[in-house]
């Protein structure tokens, strides 16, 4: 491993790493290299939508724009020719309602697509201009490609939102597939089209410069100056430069970690940042049972590996079942994969089948058919293979007890309490994910909303002012999107426009 010291504005973007692609400038008369005003843990889509508005994008009042909301309109109108940034969010939120928990993100949307909710189609009463002297320089870390998670699932499985639903400010999903010649199907896309959506924005828009893909961030600390004991990793110089005085890194954050190389190597970076925001999804730690056998190679975890355990039944010598636990779309989407292969397949879940909590339960018939059809699967054939599809037993209300070496999970009933046990060829456990915030003091454990259990998602989200989105228990650190249970694109980009607006507040502030 190579290490160094970095700091300062970006100058491009590479796979190379951050060093290796000479992001970074230092002060030539100093020789001390600068804090970057704002680090994004994160490249998915609260990332990018984040690096659009840094980069000085801005949205206006579209012009002769009525508003459905007549209140909101009175209040756009008062402030004609004023960027939205730079308004007061809390004012133009107020008496606003919408499926989110968050005002910001209702408001936010509302503007994009009033009236979505309605099912109606009407234009956004944005208009969006570039304002390059508003940009505020930022530095996006991700693990993979741009798009985040997005590629990490099976290309070919459908969008749960609609797909104008999934697109970024200032770029129509819509006007996107036509270039691409491609069609929605019931207004839905797929997981791949929107990966491929949003690699292309970063780049329509010129957002490249504030990426660096293939690094892996290990550490946040905040620096407390002088009486800090800890070693500390970013006092590794690069050639010629001097550290900047202790003093003078004060209150910063410092962010180390590597970056992947071209050649397999890795190359250590630790950077100093003024502001940091959390935008690393929750897709990171596929959620596990916590049985016996759980680590045993024909279980598996994650929807990438679908098309893994589709194969080893394939291989296998005996006719046993794949199993399925879980209850969820992931389940659901893999179910759909195995029975499309000719795979057998038992589906195990803790619920009732009738559970109104149950996400079939929620979802439109007309508009997820693929969704309906394996609800009505765990509704018909409940503990029996005899009925309407073959090779295909749902096992509601069961639990998974632990698996052993010979291919065989131990179930038990959840209202009878017997065990019984099911030989399996593979397992797949789609019960969810965990955000991976072992970067973070304690996991992240002191900014959520219950300090004393993991941060998740629905149960324990990361605890942020709602108009701002900053950490109500560590100032300067923000979150976006699923951390902060903003779960959908078309709400998460609400949050975006919050972080801009309160940080161009603290810098007209300082």
């Amino acid at each position: 491993m190579q290490s160094s010291c970095l700091g300062a504005r970006p100058q491009q973007i590479e796979n190379s790493g951050i060093i290796g692609s000479s992001v970074w400038t230092m002060d030539q008369t100093t020789k001390e290299f600068t804090p970057i005003p704002v680090v994004i843990i994160g490249n998915g889509p609260s990332a990018i939508c984040l690096s659009f508005f840094l980069s000085g994008y801005r949205p206006y009042f579209k012009e002769s724009s009525v508003h459905p909301n007549p209140i909101l309109q009175r209040k756009l109108e008062a402030n004609r020719g004023k960027s939205i940034v730079n308004q007061d969010l809390q004012f133009l939120s107020e008496g606003l309602e919408g499926r989110s928990h968050s005002p910001v993100g209702i408001l936010f949307d509302s503007l994009l697509r009033p009236d979505a909710d309605l099912g109606v189609s009407v234009d956004s009463v944005l208009s969006w201009r570039l304002e390059p002297d508003q940009y505020i320089p930022h530095l996006a870390l991700g693990k993979g490609p741009l798009g985040g998670a997005w590629h990490s699932i099976d290309g070919s499985v459908f969008t749960l939102s609609l797909g104008d639903w999934m697109e970024l400010p200032d770029l129509p999903f819509r006007d996107w597939m036509r270039d691409k010649r491609r069609c929605l199907r019931n207004d839905r896309a797929t997981t791949a089209d929107i990966a491929q959506y949003y690699q292309h924005y970063v780049h329509a828009k010129g957002l490249q410069g504030n990426f660096v893909c293939g690094t892996v961030v290990t550490s946040v600390r905040r620096f407390s100056g002088p009486s800090d004991r800890e070693e500390e990793p970013c006092m590794a110089q690069a050639a010629g430069a001097q550290t900047a005085d202790t003093s003078t890194r004060a209150g910063l954050f410092e962010v180390s970690g590597y970056s992947q190389m071209k050649d397999g190597s890795k190359e250590t970076f630790c950077i100093y940042a003024e502001n940091i925001v959390l935008a690393t999804g929750t897709y990171d730690s596929p959620a596990r049972l916590g049985v016996d056998g759980e680590d045993l190679p024909f279980i598996y975890h994650t929807t990438s590996d679908v098309e893994t355990a589709i194969s080893e039944h394939r291989r296998g010598t005996s006719c046993d079942p794949i199993l399925v636990v879980g209850a969820g779309l992931t389940a659901a989407d893999a179910i759909i994969a195995a029975r499309h292969n000719n795979a057998p397949v038992v589906h195990v879940f803790r619920r009732e089948v009738n559970d109104p909590s149950l996400i079939f339960n929620q979802l439109p018939k007309v508009m997820y058919p693929e969704y309906h059809k394996v609800h009505q699967m765990m509704v018909r054939q409940v503990c029996t293979s005899t009925g309407p599809y073959d090779d295909y037993i749902s096992l509601p209300r069961h639990q998974v007890i632990g698996f052993t070496p010979d291919s065989k999970c131990i179930l038990r009933d959840l209202e009878s309490r017997e065990n019984r046990v099911v030989n399996i060829s593979t397992a797949l456990v789609l019960i969810g994910s965990d955000p991976n915030l072992t970067f973070l003091p304690d996991c992240g454990r002191s900014l959520a909303v219950n300090v004393g259990m993991p941060v998740h998602a629905k149960r324990n989200p990361i605890e942020v002012d709602c108009y701002t989105y900053e950490c109500v228990q560590e100032s300067g650190v923000y979150a976006l999107g699923p951390l902060v249970a903003d779960n959908f694109v078309r709400f998460l980009q609400g949050g975006a426009l919050a972080v801009t607006s309160a940080l161009l507040k603290d810098r007209a502030n300082a």
